[in-house]
């Protein structure tokens, strides 16, 4: 009779994680501060006013999360976080 083994507690790749978070923190400061100066741009270049532009800049900010959680996936992809 065989048993399934359980699988054993994976351990955290303590350096893969610092360079995931570190891209993270470098690609997310750039993504989301043209996300956000693209709204405020567009808005007063076309004189949209201010809640017009506050909406552009949320709407932008949803887009750089969206690219946020793609490079959030891949970098694990590639570096896995677990031994």
């Amino acid at each position: 009779m065989e048993y399934v083994t359980v699988a054993q507690a994976k351990s955290t790749n303590w350096r893969n994680l610092i360079t995931v978070i570190s891209i993270m923190i470098l690609v997310g400061a750039e993504v989301f501060g043209v996300a956000i100066s693209a709204g405020w741009a567009i808005a007063g270049l076309f004189e949209l006013g201010n809640i017009v532009g506050y909406a552009l800049m949320g709407l932008f900010s949803l887009f750089a999360l969206y690219i946020l959680v793609n490079l959030w996936r891949r970098c694990v992809a590639v570096e896995p976080l677990a031994e």
